[in-house]
């Protein structure tokens, strides 16, 4: 299935929801894994401001990808975001919606601290 590349280089980008594992089954407790590499993969909620405008996405990002540390408010850096539709039928019910993907978060450094002396 296509996804579309979603630039957030001009947007500000803050954590919103802290990282959590993506739980694919409830009753089991079964994560999420990324095909590809083996990961777990993990959500994040994002509230991502740009253009006079912000929203809140929950993006999935594989574990390798999610520095550790991150807090509410705390910005960061979204690499590689994409975005694709879906739908499926839950129960006899159609559902659809728009998935959010990225590569990896960058948290920013701290500052180096200087010492007066």
């Amino acid at each position: 299935m296509p996804s579309f590349k979603i630039d957030t280089s001009t947007a500000v980008v803050f954590v919103a929801v802290e990282p959590k594992p993506k739980v694919i089954n409830k009753q089991t407790e079964e994560v999420a894994i990324d095909r590809e590499t083996g990961a777990k993969l993990m959500t994040v909620g994002l509230t991502i401001a740009d253009e006079g405008e912000a929203n809140l996405f929950t993006v999935t990002i594989p574990e390798t990808g999610v520095p550790s540390g991150l807090t509410l408010g705390l910005p960061v850096k979204v690499i590689g975001l994409r975005a694709r539709d879906w739908e499926n039928t839950f129960n006899g019910e159609k559902r659809f919606g728009i998935a959010m993907r990225a590569a990896a978060l960058v948290a920013p450094s701290a500052p180096a601290s200087s010492s007066k002396g």
